[in-house]
């Protein structure tokens, strides 16, 4: 099993270092060629999403990805990641990949001094801690949406086939159950 992991902007290295932890082989996609190496997921993190969105489209990485993933590549987006995930973003759906059935709200909880931490359930893990770091939630999910973690009464992990998303940054604590969670999601998708 071997992960991309887009290294445009954001905590790449972070959830590189929660892979190695894990065993999992992986690699950074920096530009269009990245993509042509073998691989079994795709995990979008953090950032700024209008900022990877604009990189996205101008290194010639939107397309190629947002076509792997409409074909069943499983993805693993954080914060930004689920925002470009999204299929509506409050604001402005024309920036993001739109590939999973939800509505982000972007900088929910405010800006940097939003930004907090927290324990809370995640479903099928159990509780986890969760960074919130200038942070989106989901405001609404359609039907095949599984919500999977929700905070102060907002969802802020879901789950539709094979797409993850958490509104946190797993990758910025020590626990690594949500990637191992993201790697078993991969495995059964290559099974």
């Amino acid at each position: 099993m071997k992960i991309a992991v887009l290294a445009l902007q954001g905590a790449f290295a972070e959830h590189e270092n929660i892979l190695d932890r894990l065993g999992a082989e992986h690699f950074q996609i920096r530009k269009r060629e990245d993509m042509d190496k073998a691989h079994d997921a795709i995990i979008i993190p953090g950032g700024e999403s209008t900022v990877m969105s604009k990189l996205l489209k101008d290194l010639g990485l939107f397309e190629p990805i947002r076509n792997e993933i409409i074909s069943g590549m499983p993805v693993f987006g954080t914060c930004a990641g689920l925002i470009l995930l999204s299929s509506h973003i409050d604001g402005d759906d024309d920036y993001g990949l739109g590939t999973m059935n939800i509505r982000a709200k972007r900088n929910a909880y405010g800006r940097q001094l939003g930004s907090f931490r927290v324990n809370a359930g995640f479903k099928g893990i159990g509780e986890i801690p969760m960074t919130f770091i200038r942070a989106p939630y989901i405001s609404q999910v359609d039907d095949d949406v599984e919500v999977l973690a929700s905070v102060d009464e907002h969802i802020v992990a879901a789950m539709q086939k094979k797409q993850l998303v958490t509104a946190f940054h797993p990758e910025l604590t020590d626990d690594v159950k949500v990637h191992g969670y993201f790697l078993d999601m991969v495995k059964q998708a290559s099974a």
